[in-house]
């Protein structure tokens, strides 16, 4: 017979155990906090110079005299630090509880010593600073910095690091293969420099600098992230600068502020396109921008340091109530500037604690520090990771890997182009090519042009990718027609009496089908019931129609891919619509397999349109079609053969452009001119890179089939690739109509201006 009371007994003790061990971790949770809480240990604030512990400690003198004797805060320590990396290792190893630091430091601070941000710096001059270069009148041209003498805010700081090598390598002034550290690079492109934090390394980049050298550590300060090299800092660059030191310095915006009459008048701004300009005029000539300083924190002593921060702040902040005491943002008063918080704070933002790093610094900056190498080179700095958008993408972006064996790709999946975009600025991805909106909006969203698709003569492209083509201008690249398609037989189909009609576009956001469409139709002069939003006014203008991307009417005549009976993708912007593109648009203007006729019309480019006619019946889509069954929608209301396209057409389509990250795009672009060499046909390869159908039964899969070579984009700007006036009409198209992608962009922190 079992006795049930040795089981009882045994589970009672079990459960006490498990209750005891419990109370035993929340005792010892509740203790770790009763030294802050109640009166033992002193809150401990992390200060990098003599000048900062002097500020530091009259905080915690007047604390004590304001607080009461059991106030958790009336004893604060001021802990002296050798360096910024000094102070994480005190605040990780509990020696320390808190420090303020620039946003590079920030991010290292969070991926490698595992803090944790609990505030940030607000300024009146807007949400992010300026990263500036500066230099003597008439001495120096930003692109032809090489060889000359540098002085740095700092190793890995935002100002003195981030965006200057940011900024070089995007413009491909500075070439990182990345099979070395980047700051051997940097002291191969510099003469001598004052970087300091760099580490010894590379001697030159610290050749510059003035601080105090020992072979005691806690005495040497020479190249060091401390007040005490005088070098150091956005203040200590611009010092280097005037002291003759250096030609060029790299330092934020805050720094122009304290400077003199004398000071204007000998130094200049050196801009990104080659030109100078007045020290005042940061905010267009800059090198761009990242977040303010922050301050970090063990992860368990968030709550307390921000109960510090916010009694500190409500007392002596620019409002505060004891301000008359200890101004909190002032500094001259302990021989410094910029001490524990920039002078120019107006306040301390207190996050949230479910706020990730992104939330702190922005995508584009986190996406910066990545690239350059901030968490040490990785796996994913070596491969290309190019974005798909279907099923038959991918399947061709995996052949392509396979032919290439000697450069890694890897190939990413993605929903549309639009998430494609948000995929690389989040470096999830490297890079796409784009249709000349999306790039445009690409632009917007601070991507940069790597490659662009040359869609002319193939003789025209060079044999060494290297060269440039010979038979155009720089920014004279072929382009493509965009038309209006209808069939023959419906003779009351004409583009001036389009309203009510049933419609085939490529894609939301096409150049052909969505874009210069609107000058025709909803934006055209003799439109009544024009709708500055043309996604709504095409709801509106159109019967139904296939729009793929698009919602309500222009959907209701997509048809989805069809897979184990079910229907599955309808109306996606990718090809697993099969009315989605060029192909995809004729398709639904003769209607699916079953001969179902959806549509009256067929906005989509000239380029392989008699071909794609043929494909029609070779791949047993809609059979009996000829190019001669078709006709021309022109802008006077008359038609015209499709071989006229030339005189008959809604206006010309810029090139695609391959968009990546700015400071990845002559990686992207190796990457691609190695491939394309290696895929000549002479030299084995059977794999092409700008034909689809044959193989994916899709077209203008990853680059248009009409695509001769890519060449490279890397010294043009996107607006010069595009041209003035496609710029200006999807300026004022988007300024007005929704894309979420844009909204995406403009909600990043710091908000750049873009060209």
């Amino acid at each position: 017979m079992i006795d049930h009371r040795d089981s009882f007994n045994n589970i009672t003790n079990m459960q006490l155990a498990s209750l005891a061990f419990i109370s035993f971790l929340d005792i010892i949770s509740f203790m770790s906090l009763l030294p802050h809480t109640i009166s033992g240990k002193k809150f401990r604030w992390c200060t990098l110079s003599e000048a900062e512990q002097r500020k530091c400690s009259h905080l915690a003198r007047t604390l004590q005299s304001i607080l009461l004797a059991n106030d958790p805060f009336s004893r604060v320590s001021c802990v002296r630090a050798h360096n910024t990396q000094d102070c994480m290792s005190k605040i990780r190893g509990n020696k320390a509880d808190a420090v303020s630091l620039d946003a590079g430091d920030v991010y290292t601070a969070i991926r490698l010593y595992d803090l944790a941000v609990v505030a940030k710096e607000e300024h009146s001059e807007g949400t992010c600073l300026f990263g500036l270069a500066v230099a003597r009148r008439g001495t120096l041209n930003i692109q032809k910095l090489r060889g000359s003498r540098s002085c740095h805010s700092g190793a890995r700081l935002t100002s003195g690091w981030n965006l200057p090598l940011g900024f070089l390598l995007a413009k491909n002034l500075l070439y990182w293969d990345e099979e070395q550290p980047l700051s051997r690079v940097v002291s191969a492109y510099f003469n001598a420099s004052c970087i300091p934090g760099i580490g010894i390394s590379s001697p030159n980049l610290c050749e510059l600098c003035q601080g105090t050298k020992s072979y005691v550590r806690d005495k040497n300060y020479f190249c060091e992230t401390s007040s005490n090299e005088p070098f150091y800092d956005s203040d200590g660059a611009l010092r280097c600068l005037k002291s003759g030191s250096g030609d060029v310095a790299f330092l934020d915006h805050l720094t122009i502020f304290s400077a003199t009459d004398s000071d204007h008048d000998q130094f200049e701004l050196l801009c990104p396109d080659g030109s100078t300009a007045a020290l005042t005029s940061y905010r267009s000539c800059n090198l761009g921008q990242g977040p303010w300083k922050a301050i970090v924190t063990r992860g368990h002593m968030h709550r307390i340091t921000k109960r510090f921060l916010t009694l500190i702040q409500n007392l002596f902040g620019r409002t505060g109530r004891k301000r008359s005491q200890l101004s909190l943002f002032m500094s001259e008063p302990f021989g410094g500037k910029n001490l524990l918080f920039h002078d120019s704070t107006q306040g301390l933002k207190i996050l949230g604690d479910d706020v990730d790093v992104t939330g702190v610094l922005g995508v584009d900056y986190v996406a910066l520090l990545k690239g350059l190498g901030h968490e040490g080179i990785s796996l994913d700095h070596s491969v290309i990771r190019w974005c798909c958008i279907s099923t038959a993408e991918l399947q061709k972006c995996e052949d392509w890997a396979l032919s290439v064996r000697s450069d890694p790709l890897v190939c990413v999946q993605a929903i549309s182009l639009s998430d494609c975009i948000e995929m690389i600025k989040r470096n999830e991805a490297d890079a796409v090519s784009l249709d000349a909106t999306h790039a445009y909006m690409a632009g917007q969203c601070g991507l940069q042009p790597a490659a662009v698709e040359y869609w002319g003569d193939m003789s025209n492209c060079p044999a060494d990718p290297h060269e440039k083509k010979a038979r155009a201008t720089d920014t004279d690249f072929p382009f493509l027609y965009a038309l209006a398609v209808a069939k023959k037989t419906m003779r009351a189909v004409t583009l001036t009496g389009m309203r009510g009609r049933r419609s085939c576009h490529g894609n939301i956001y096409s150049t052909a089908g969505w874009l210069l469409l609107s000058k025709y139709t909803v934006r055209a002069p003799n439109n009544q019931t024009w709708d500055c939003d043309i996604n709504s006014a095409y709801e509106n203008y159109f019967w139904k129609g296939c729009m793929p991307g698009a919602e309500r009417g222009l959907c209701k005549v997509c048809i989805g891919w069809e897979e184990g009976g079910r229907i599955n993708g309808r109306c996606a912007s990718n090809h697993d619509e099969r009315y989605y593109g060029n192909m995809g648009a004729l398709r639904c203007l003769v209607g699916d397999s079953d001969g179902r006729n959806f549509g009256d019309v067929a906005f989509l480019e000239h380029h392989s349109l008699e071909e794609n006619i043929a494909n029609l019946e070779k791949s047993g889509w809609a059979f009996g079609f000829t190019a001669s069954d078709f006709e021309l929608l022109c802008p006077d209301g008359s038609r015209a053969p499709l071989r006229d396209w030339r005189q008959c057409h809604l206006g010309t389509v810029p090139p695609n452009v391959v968009m990546t990250r700015p400071v990845i795009t002559n990686k992207v672009y190796d990457f691609l001119r190695k491939s394309q060499d290696a895929l000549k046909p002479e030299k084995g390869s059977t794999f092409q890179l700008f034909h689809s159908h044959k193989v994916y039964g899709e077209s203008d899969l990853l680059f248009k089939d009409s695509t001769a070579c890519l060449l490279s984009a890397g010294h043009h700007r996107l607006h010069d690739i595009l041209g003035e006036n496609f710029v200006q009409l999807a300026e004022s198209v988007l300024n007005c109509t929704h894309a979420g992608i844009l909204d995406f962009c403009n909600s990043d922190i710091c908000t750049n201006l873009r060209s």
